[in-house]
This record gives structure tokens, C-alpha cells and sequence, in this order.
């Protein structure tokens, strides 16, 4: 039985062509739906296996342009979404059935197995001249037959049972958590001796409740998301790697170097968890804002720039052990982005009852639209993780960080210390 898989990204389609090799089907690729269509035009295949997210034509336009010149033959879409409206569209577009990516290989089977069956029993419904359905501001005209429905139905509800267990997995453990913390709030109520010591401290706990509950649920999109995902795409080049050796070994080297790639940025993940795990876990301290300088300067500057530090002697800090590491990420962060940074300097300002603590550099600055996108999660798992870490540990004791420089004309950020955070020595 032939497949034609029409993918843009030549890892999942080779990824896709080796799982359906070893079931024994004969696999032709295509890089678009222009492409596919031509080499239908040469051959026919059995079933078409195509992406919905392509650039040019996509794979509801791909299968609807199929059902009218091929109308026999199934068309199973491949997507990353999911949410009802995709799966009006592609009964609209006459798709036969779904697979969500990562594709998992025994659902892929049963999946084209289905749909091979069905194809074998006639659905005269597929006759009638179409259903209006309006949903979500939108109307679909769904001229599928009962049956293709049903299979349709069958595909995205098997996908949403596995997607549920997944789920309902995390909600227990997150509950569990959740039932041992509680219990935790509760001795700690019950040994309070007087009821204004009871309610400032569960507000303690209940603020060390929300930081733990956030640093879980991050960790576990850590373990369950980016690691899965990163050793996924290690696994597919390995996978890739071990297809090519023989016939083409130059690719397969190449293949070799991206999964070393991906080694070191699962490895860089990695650190970052155990980094993010101290974070709290000792309790913040007074400390000397101009030493903490001095200390970040030595431990950090590698290359000629001229650092000036204006913060004033025998101010203290309280904050977490880990400011040091706020400072050191600050010029580690310019020295790597900052392209011609020559100077930076560290100052000191008022700021009502408490003070700003200034850093400036004169590189090449921040752009208007990153400022606060460089201190999150998602932006850092590409750029670096310090400035992440950096807005984590001065939250501890109410420290807020901001960009307010100029782009092109250097990096400013503000530590905006309260009145109580910060004092003479």
C-alpha cells in the first residue's frame, strides 16, 4: 500500500517515513501542497498523510483540492492544534481523520487502519449536499457522510482520552502536593498563640504556598514539556542518523552534530533546574550592596570594559543569598548581547521612601518590545535563563527589576529596593 506524506519539515517527515516503513507501506514525500498534487498527477497513492500548518497552500485547502479531483482516496490531517473549530475544517475540507503531533506510532496505525475500512464500505450520505453548521462566528458546510463523521468523531476522541489521562496524571499529583501543604498551614495555625501571630503567619505561608505552587508547576513543564520535547528531537536525529549511515554518511554526521546540539541544551536545562531550586531556600540576609558589586566584577568580567561602581559603602541590602548572582547576570547579559559595550556602571538613587539601584551599559540596548519579554521563561530558553532567575530571587523580598534604557544607545535596568529592604550599615 503506497502513502504520500506531505510535510514541510523534513525531520518530521522522515521521522513519519520511517514509522510507516517498518509497518510496510511504500512512502513517497512531498515538501508542499503544490508538490503533492504533482506527484499524484504521476501516481496515485493509497492515502495522503498531510500537515495542516504549511506555508502556501495548507492542508485544508491541500485536502479539499484532493476530495475534488481524487474523491476516493482518504486524506488524514496532521496537526499540532487542537479545538473543535479544526475539526469543523477538516470535515469542511473532506479529511477522513485526525493525528495530533508527536505523532505516537500505534495510534498512527490504528489511525490507518481506520481509515482503511471505511474506505472499503460504501457511505452513500456522502451524496447529500451538505450540512450548515455555525459555530464560533463561523459556518461550515459539511457534505461528509454519517460515517466519515463518526470516524472523524472516533479519531479526536481517542486523541482527547489520551490527552485527559495526561491531565488527570498532573491534577493528582498537583493535588497531592496541594493536601500536604495544607496540612502544613494547618499545624502552623494551630501553634499560633495569639490570633494577629495566626493571620501574619498564614499569610507567610499562603505567599510561600503560591511561590511553591509556581516553582512546581514550572519544574513539572520543565520535566513534562521542554525535556520530553528536547529528547524527542534528540531521539529523531539519532533515529535520522542510524537511517543514513550507510547511504549517505555526510548526513548523517550532520544529523550527529544537531543531536550533540541538543545534548547541550538539555544539558543547559538541566542547570537551569538545579539553579531555580535554590532560589528561596535560604533565608535572605542583610547584605552590603557595594561589596556584592565589588564580588560580581571579580567573579564575572572576562574581557576589557570599564565597570565603574558608584554605589556608596554601608548601605545594606536584605534580600536572598543569591543577589550576587543578580549582579553577575546583569553583566554576563551585557558582555553577551550588549555587542560594543565598553562600559558599565553600577549606581545608587533615591526613590521616595526607598532606593533604585541603577546598572548601565553602553552597548546596543533593548529593544521597546523585549523589555519585559527578557525576563521570562519562554524568551530565555533561547537568549539565557539570568534574567529569569534574576526578577526570581529580588521577588523573594520584594525587589522588582525593569528595563528602562534607551535602544542604541545602552541598557538600563532599575532594582527598585523598598524603604524596608534597604538601610545603612
Amino acid at each position: 500500500m503506497s502513502i504520500l506524506v506531505v510535510e514541510d519539515s523534513r525531520t518530521q517527515a522522515e521521522l513519519l517515513r520511517h514509522m510507516l516503513e517498518e509497518e510496510g507501506y511504500d512512502v513517497t514525500l512531498a515538501a508542499d501542497g503544490e508538490v503533492a498534487l504533482r506527484r499524484m498527477e504521476a501516481g496515485r497513492p493509497d492515502i495522503v498523510l498531510t500537515d495542516i500548518l504549511m506555508p502556501g497552500m495548507d492542508g485544508y485547502e491541500l485536502c479539499r483540492r484532493i476530495k475534488q479531483i481524487y474523491p476516493g482516496i482518504p486524506v488524514i490531517l496532521v496537526t499540532n492544534l487542537f479545538d473543535p473549530a479544526d475539526v469543523l475544517r477538516g470535515l469542511a475540507a473532506g479529511a477522513d481523520s485526525f493525528i495530533v503531533k508527536p505523532v505516537e506510532p500505534g495510534l498512527l496505525r490504528s489511525q490507518i487502519e481506520a481509515v482503511i475500512r471505511a474506505a472499503a464500505m460504501p457511505d452513500h450520505d456522502d451524496e447529500s449536499p451538505g450540512l450548515k453548521v455555525p459555530f464560533a462566528g463561523s459556518t461550515y458546510t459539511i457534505t461528509a457522510g454519517k460515517l466519515r463523521i463518526l470516524n472523524t468523531l472516533l479519531s479526536t476522541y481517542s486523541i482527547a482520552v489520551a490527552k485527559n489521562a495526561e491531565l488527570q496524571e498532573a491534577q493528582e499529583q498537583l493535588h497531592s502536593i496541594n493536601e500536604q501543604l495544607q496540612a502544613t498551614v494547618e499545624d502552623l495555625s494551630r501553634s499560633n498563640e495569639s490570633l494577629e501571630a495566626e493571620i501574619l503567619e498564614r499569610k507567610r505561608v499562603e505567599a510561600a504556598l503560591a511561590d511553591a505552587n509556581k516553582k512546581l508547576q514550572l519544574m513539572a513543564s520543565i520535566t513534562r514539556h521542554d525535556l520530553l520535547n528536547q529528547l524527542a528531537a534528540l531521539d529523531g536525529y539519532l533515529d535520522l542518523a542510524l537511517m543514513l549511515r550507510e547511504r549517505d554518511p555526510a548526513n548523517a554526521w550532520k544529523h550527529i552534530e544537531s543531536a550533540g546540539g541538543m545534548v547541550n541544551r538539555i544539558s543547559n536545562t538541566l542547570r537551569f533546574t538545579a539553579d531555580y531550586q535554590k532560589v528561596g531556600a535560604a533565608s535572605p540576609a542583610w547584605q552590603e550592596i557595594r561589596t556584592l558589586v565589588e564580588q560580581s566584577i571579580q567573579n564575572t568580567l572576562r574581557i576589557s570594559v570599564n565597570l565603574i561602581n558608584n554605589v556608596p559603602p554601608d548601605l545594606e541590602v536584605y534580600a536572598d543569598p543569591l543577589i550576587g548572582r543578580v549582579f553577575s547576570n546583569l553583566i554576563e547579559n551585557s558582555i553577551r548581547h550588549g555587542v560594543r559595550v565598553t562600559t558599565i556602571t553600577f549606581s545608587l538613587e533615591r526613590d521616595g521612601d526607598g532606593y533604585i539601584i541603577l546598572y548601565e551599559d553602553d552597548g546596543v540596548g533593548v529593544a521597546a518590545d523585549e523589555k519585559e519579554k527578557i525576563f521570562s521563561y519562554a524568551y530565555g530558553m533561547n537568549t539565557g535563563l539570568g534574567l529569569f532567575l534574576a526578577r526570581e530571587i529580588l521577588a523573594i523580598t520584594g525587589i522588582t527589576i525593569r528595563e528602562t534604557g534607551t535602544p542604541g544607545v545602552g541598557a538600563r535596568f532599575e532594582l527598585l529596593c523598598p524603604g524596608e529592604v534597604i538601610c545603612a550599615g
